[in-house]
This record gives structure tokens, sequence and C-alpha cells, in this order.
């Protein structure tokens, strides 16, 4: 069985949007009728007709999708899960707000952030107490506006992604359980990192400039701040799609994110920033096997209820709210 044609013959018979997000291996990207990054996908998704959508990408994505479109059916070929999402939950949150209360700052003080890369429930408990959701493309403003409440942003779940957007808006950072001031800090971030953007270092920037005196290094803000200050430019998932098409041909550049994604971007002069294959390993579990299954699990009316995306509904009521706030900014 080819299991290209049969997907095609699928998607042509079946009320289905099928969704890619960018880290997706070549082989299901190529397919989807939708790819993008995690935002760009919930809100391409909310301007389709379609009843049912196949979403290859992460839960945390999923959850936003049927926040967004909760009239849809949501369903992953794979329940993956980011592993930086699952860093924190509603728990640690609590938690960690707990320590920033010992330390001698009220709640009332706290503006809470929390980075798209979360649950559905973490993004409820943030919209709960007035906060906000933000992409990597848009942290800048969404912290910006934050912090005209007078209050210390209190940033989840992604620590390097809080320090390198504190840097570029020249205020200061601290991480909660380091032992770093919290009182002394504008942005309070949470401990969390991507096991991913994590692998790339300021010796892999200074490997590539020796060996090619011209060349560019392009890195996504979830890296460490000390490569995104080593880099000649700091972007989010699309942000280096364009920044890098943009460029001669003849340009040679070496990028820090997802191998799937920068692979396809040029056929020439485009490295990894990396001595490894930095691939998300959650992304990659999903297979044409496990889209051409769904698909058919659809046809034949025999939807597993593993692999459909449920939100409860006040969950869904506070993440909605946190969601449409970013998008007033």
């Amino acid at each position: 069985m080819n299991l290209k044609e049969e997907i095609l013959k699928l998607k042509k018979e079946l009320d289905v949007t099928l969704v890619a997000h960018f880290y997706q291996r070549d082989e299901v990207f190529e397919l989807a009728d939708i790819t993008g990054d995690s935002l760009e996908l919930a809100k391409k998704v909310m301007l389709t007709d379609s009843k049912y959508v196949v979403f290859c990408g992460v839960g945390f994505m999923g959850e936003s999708v049927k926040v967004m479109s909760p009239e849809k059916t949501v369903l992953m070929p794979k329940i993956a899960c980011c592993a930086m999402a699952r860093m924190i939950d509603v728990g640690y949150f609590e938690e960690n707000l707990k320590k920033i209360n010992e330390a001698g700052i009220s709640n009332d003080d706290i503006l809470p952030i929390t980075y798209i890369n979360s649950s559905a429930a973490v993004k409820a408990k943030v919209g709960q107490m007035g906060g906000m959701v933000c992409t990597s493309s848009n942290a800048y403003k969404i912290i910006e506006k934050g912090l005209k409440s007078g209050k210390k942003i209190f940033f989840v779940p992604d620590r390097c992604l809080g320090q390198n957007f504190a840097k570029s808006l020249n205020l200061k950072s601290a991480i909660v359980g380091d032992g770093s001031d919290l009182n002394e800090a504008d942005v309070i971030c949470y401990n969390g990192f991507c096991s991913v953007h994590q692998q790339f270092s300021v010796e892999d920037i200074a490997f590539y400039r020796q060996k090619f005196p011209e060349i560019l290094i392009a890195v996504h803000p979830e890296c460490d701040p000390s490569v995104c200050d080593a880099a000649d430019f700091v972007g989010s998932t699309s942000q280096l799609i364009t920044y890098i098409k943009n460029l001669k041909p003849e340009q040679k550049i070496a990028v820090g994110t997802e191998f799937n994604m920068v692979n396809r971007l040029r056929d020439k002069n485009t490295y990894i920033l990396s001595s490894t294959k930095p691939e998300c390993p959650t992304m990659n579990e999903t297979t044409l096997q496990d889209v051409y299954n769904t698909l058919k699990s659809i046809k034949d009316n025999n939807i597993s209820k593993e692999c459909e995306i449920v939100v409860s509904q006040d969950t869904a009521k506070w993440a909605k709210v946190a969601l449409e706030r970013m998008f007033e900014v």
C-alpha cells in the first residue's frame, strides 16, 4: 500500500484538515493542508470549515487549537508532549508562586505570562490571574505590555526566553530557585528549558566563525542567553525562516534550531549549529502510518478516544482568555 496516495485519497473524501508543525518530519509536513508554528496553526485552523482537524505536532499545540476552535474535533495521530511543556503543571506553577511569595512578593504584585509551550491548564491559571500567553515572535511586545501594569513579570516555563527578552528590554531577570534575588528582578523566570535548543553552544558558534569567516549565525531565543548574545540574528521559527529565505543564495549561515525545519530551507550554504542532529524527538514520532490510521478511523467512524484532544469547559474558558489577551497586543 502506498501510504502517501491513500492519505491523499482520504483527505479528498473526508471533511478534514491535515495540519503539521514546522518541526515534523518531511514526509508528514509535505502532505499537510496547513503548516506553521504553534500560534499560526491555531489561527489558521480557526478560519477553516472542516469538522475534523488531524493535528501533527505536540499536545499543547493541539490543546490551543481545541481551545480556539471548540466546535472542531481535534485528533492527533500521536499524542506527543513537548518536554518543556511537561516541565510545568499547575502544581509546579503554584509551588513557584509560593517561593516568590516567601521572597516577600505578593500575588497582587505579579503578572504571569506563559510561553505558548505550556498546557491549557497552565494557560488557564495564568488567565485567571490576569496574565497572558506569548510566543517567541511577540514576547517582546507582551512583556513590554505587561510591565505597564507596574507588576513584576512571572515568566513560565522557559527561563532562556524570559532572560533573553528581559535583556533585550534592558531589564533585570532572576530564576526561581537558583539563589538570585527575586526582589531585584523585573522578570522572574521559571526554571524550564527546551531540550533541543539547549544543545547549541558558544563553542559551536566559534567553530563555524573560524571555519567560515563570513558566515552568519541565526538562533532561536530558546537558546541560552550566551548563545543569543554571540549570534547575528535571534528570532522565532517564522522569523528565522523569513530571515534565511531573504539571504543571498551564496551567503553561508549556521542555524540554531530544530534540524528538520532547517534542513528544508535551502539546498546549499545552510548549516546546523551543532555537531549533533538536534531533532525534536516527540515531533518526529508521527509517521505516515499514524496519519493514515487516524484518517481511516474517521472514515470508519471508529475514532479512538486516545487520540482526541479534550479540554474541560472551565479550563478552555480561562485558557482562551489568556490567549485572547495576547491577540489584543
